[in-house]
């Protein structure tokens, strides 16, 4: 994370508002599952992020609820076919998915095939028609190859650029930062990976971040409040 800042300095905003409550480890149980979702319902977080295998569940659970059900596509490679990436967002939103979180094919991104990274995404935005989110998995790019990642994506539909998937490192507020600049605002950033305090989620939204993907929702939550009553 970058320079400290007091509280402070730091923007006044409800994190709760912007948090996806994800829960992507693969030991999740139907439980565990329906759990997330009541805290997403207590606290008012904008999304459950949760496995493809789990999202029939989750739309059960948040039914008639103002909370996003998202999955996550292609995760957490990027590596599998354009077909199967397809065929797995459509899926998801048959079962009741109205967020995708697609990671990108970091392999063709590197080789220069940005044709087909375009096409996967966009065939996939076209298909759907919900918000994609792609996953560009910062940690292992170059500031050069975030913002050809970021174009190609901007421009094949996604609503969001998002930064990391949590297992190759996480959001940065450098990296942040720079989405939000070669967005210009037009599309939402969302911050993933490693965000465990409020301070670090402050700064990130500081940065440009609208979204952020944490497993620790509610002690994000609780740590705000007790800074703010200092």
């Amino acid at each position: 994370m970058d320079s400290y800042c007091s509280y402070s300095e730091l923007p006044q905003v409800d994190l709760a508002p912007l948090i996806d409550h994800s829960l992507l480890i693969p030991t999740a149980t139907p439980e565990q599952v329906m759990h997330w979702c009541r805290e997403c319902d207590r606290y008012g977080f904008a999304a459950v992020c949760i496995a493809p295998t789990h999202v029939a569940l989750a739309r059960e659970q948040l039914q008639g609820k103002p909370i996003a059900v998202c999955t996550v596509i292609g995760f957490p490679t990027g590596a599998t076919t354009a077909a199967c990436k397809l065929y797995e967002a459509q899926e998801a939103m048959e079962h009741g998915a109205t967020e995708l979180d697609v990671v990108i094919n970091l392999g063709w991104l590197k080789s220069g095939q940005h044709e087909r990274l375009h096409r996967e995404i966009a065939e996939i935005c076209e298909a759907t028609g919900i918000l994609v989110k792609t996953i560009l998995e910062t940690t292992l790019l170059t500031p050069k190859e975030i913002k050809t990642a970021a174009d190609i994506c901007l421009d094949a539909g996604a609503g969001f650029l998002k930064t990391s998937t949590g297992w190759q490192g996480g959001a940065t507020v450098e990296a942040v930062r720079q989405l939000h600049e070669i967005s210009h605002g037009q599309v939402g950033i969302k911050a993933s990976g490693g965000i465990r305090t409020a301070e670090q989620a402050l700064q990130l939204v500081q940065a440009g971040a609208t979204r952020l993907g944490t497993s620790q929702g509610p002690e994000l939550v609780q740590q705000q409040a007790a800074l703010a009553e200092r």
